[in-house]
């Protein structure tokens, strides 16, 4: 079975961030050009075309099957994957031309395919209650019908692998505390259970291929984790502490090697990024596997463990190598484009994969390739042919200090009609968080705010991940202070870039990026022009204290970050927007799902009614079949032209119908 998990140095990272926004999930960025100013070149301004959000937003999303899962058919002849064709994610099979087949006809809630069964063509889902993030697993049957094997109304489960036999599959839920994941294995004959462990409160990360070894891990704070052990088969299992430590060290595990007998695990304890190191299960030894001048961010085997497959994330660009084991050189992959690959599926028989590519101008695409010669075949156009990829921009990434000497690296995308002599308006973007990172790869929605002449500066401030853990823990408990003035200083540096209009320039985030939105306009009122905030916190004792239940693995961690609302009431109360609203001025735009887990309805409510009792101008979009983050296309669509049309209005000075009326007109013709 493979499980593996992408770390950051710490926890929180995906607490606030945007859950199931495919864009975040498959994209897959370009390697970067040298870090330099972006005004190191004079631009010459030229003419594109522009177009409107739907058509950015009719790109076709794609996602592989689980890494845990059976990917491709017991016959060969098909893989399994999710899309977003018809709006919204629906399972479905793609052949070796591209050809596809629907598994699943949703119109209301999204659904993820997980595995094909090991013997024949059932195949293993997930979907949750429009957005809701109440996952369930189905099966989906031969005949196509679905049986939800995780029934009840609070039940939160997620698919985690199979047994190497292919006889058992395991599956993770909180049925019986909503607080923790006990793991259940399932019988493939006919779908009988039983819990082999349950949980106290830890992280289920792997099991083993041959189902002995159940690896968890555990968050004391948002610097220091562990790693144990249990041993499935023996008649009274026990955790085995496996990096027993003294300090602030961060663990967390990677896979097991396919023959089990090795645990391939992540550390930080030899310097600032993580690197990947092995356990011996038998005599406990350790030996270092990859270290790097940046992050390991994953690592793992092939079903036989001939391949081994390792990524690192180098400078906001992941780059992925597959390791030969038997020849010891690195697979090269011909007939795909300059870009960074990703989700790399093997075959039963290890003779071909399937993966994505995507790059900064074109969206994540499904490839196959035979392993012997590495000549890939493109499955999918992800693109929408009424794009002119030329049109686009690719990302550079820049560097720029803050107020107190400390380098920020950043994203920049800058439309290509600016120049010295049409100076566009510019956006610093916040990613989500705490300790998210801003990364290269299409967006459509940053390619739609570029398109239309928004300069867009992805910053990543003190906080972030994937720059050591040094850097990682700068905002630790100062959130909404130095990390906002990072932002600010993103603004100076954007005023001293040719071919932007220093005059113009404004702010935008969603969920964590969000909140720093709400606490530019209430904290800094005069240093943004405007701020769109999508989804973000505003009340952060109310935030905390809302915790969703499922969080409770690492909630100790997270507070240690953020601050405990039984004991940091004074802190948390001084950075959150929504008691200091009166302060808020410049026009703001709010984006918000009904059906928000994590920074519930009211987080926007009220600061909405709040900044327009102040008098400020307030613009809300409220979707009602959302959570956090749009699932839907139209949302995302309607979402992108508020984007536009808000910062036409109240950056650029243009109508407020312009975008609508342009989106008409291109739909027309």
């Amino acid at each position: 079975m493979k499980l593996r998990t992408a770390l950051a140095l710490g926890a929180s990272m995906l607490a606030f961030g945007c859950a199931q926004t495919q864009e975040a999930d498959t994209a897959a960025p370009t390697p970067p050009s040298e870090s330099a100013d972006a005004s190191d070149t004079p631009l010459v301004g030229v003419e594109v075309e522009t177009y409107p959000a739907a058509l950015f937003h009719e790109t076709t999303s794609y996602s592989l099957a689980s890494s845990g899962g059976y990917v491709f058919s017991a016959e060969g002849g098909e893989i399994l994957a999710s899309t977003d064709v018809t709006g919204i994610f629906n399972a479905v099979t793609m052949d070796e031309t591209g050809a596809v087949t629907a598994l699943t006809n949703s119109n209301s809630d999204a659904i993820y395919a997980q595995s094909f069964f090991p013997e024949d063509n059932r195949a293993l889902l997930t979907s949750d209650g429009g957005g809701d993030e109440i996952f369930h697993v189905y099966v989906r049957e031969e005949d196509g019908t679905l049986r939800d094997l995780t029934p009840g109304e609070e039940t939160r489960a997620s698919f985690v692998g199979w047994r190497g036999d292919g006889e058992v599959f395991y599956v993770q839920t909180n049925e019986r505390d909503p607080q923790t994941n006990d793991l259940y294995a399932y019988r493939a004959s006919d779908y009988a259970r039983e819990m082999i462990f349950q949980n106290d409160g830890k992280d289920i990360a792997g099991v083993s291929p041959d189902g002995r070894w159940l690896a968890l891990s555990k968050d004391r704070t948002n610097a220091d984790s562990n790693i144990f052990l249990v041993d499935l088969l023996s008649d009274e299992p026990t955790q085995q502490l496996i990096t027993e430590h003294e300090g602030d060290i961060a663990y967390g595990v990677y896979d097991f090697t396919a023959d089990s007998e090795t645990l391939i695990y992540a550390t930080n304890e030899y310097g600032e990024f993580n690197q990947a190191w092995t356990y011996n299960l038998a005599s406990g030894e350790r030996s270092p596997l990859i270290q790097a001048d940046w992050d390991v961010s994953y690592v793992f085997d092939s079903p036989t463990g001939r391949y081994l497959v390792s990524a690192v994330n180098n400078d906001a660009l992941t780059e992925l190598t597959i390791l030969d084991n038997q020849t010891g050189e690195e697979v090269a992959l011909t007939n795909i484009p300059d870009g960074e690959v990703g989700q790399v599926r093997f075959s039963r028989d290890e003779s071909e994969i399937a993966f994505g590519v995507n790059t900064d101008t074109s969206p994540f695409n499904l490839y196959m390739a035979d392993l012997e010669t590495g000549a890939a075949t493109r499955l999918t156009s992800a693109l929408p042919e009424a794009i002119d990829e030329d049109d686009l921009v690719t990302a550079t990434i820049v560097r720029y200090e803050s107020f107190d000497g400390l380098e920020i690296p950043a994203v920049f995308y800058m439309p290509k009609q600016a120049s010295a002599d049409n100076p566009v308006p510019a956006l610093v973007w916040v990613h989500g968080g705490p300790g998210g990172q801003t990364t290269r790869g299409y967006s459509a929605t940053i390619q739609h705010l570029v398109n239309h002449g928004y300069a867009v500066l992805g910053a990543n401030n003190r906080g972030s991940s994937g720059y050591g853990k040094t850097f990682f823990h700068l905002d630790d408990q100062n959130h909404g202070e130095n990390d906002l003035q990072d932002i600010v200083y993103g603004r100076e540096y954007l005023e001293g870039v040719e071919g932007i209009d220093p005059d113009r320039i404004g702010i935008i985030g969603g969920s964590y990026g969000g909140f720093m939105v709400a606490a530019a306009l209430a904290f800094e009122p005069e240093v943004f022009d405007v701020g769109v905030n999508i989804f973000g916190v505003t009340n952060w004792l109310r935030t905390l204290e809302s915790i969703p239940p499922w969080w409770g693995s690492f909630r100790d961690a997270l507070y240690d970050e953020m601050g405990d609302p039984a004991e940091d009431e004074e802190r948390l109360r001084r950075i959150s927007p929504l008691f200091h609203a009166d302060q808020i001025t410049k026009p703001l735009l709010v984006i918000q799902g009904a059906n928000d887990p994590r920074v519930l309805q009211v987080e926007s409510d009220e600061l909405v009614e709040a900044a327009r009792a102040n008098g400020a101008t307030v613009e809300y979009v409220l979707f009602p079949d959302e959570g956090h983050g749009f699932q839907k296309r139209e949302n995302r669509i309607t979402a992108s032209e508020a984007y536009v049309s808000f910062l036409n209005t109240y950056l650029k000075g243009e109508p407020a119908q312009q975008e609508a009326a342009a989106a008409s007109d291109n739909a027309a013709d």
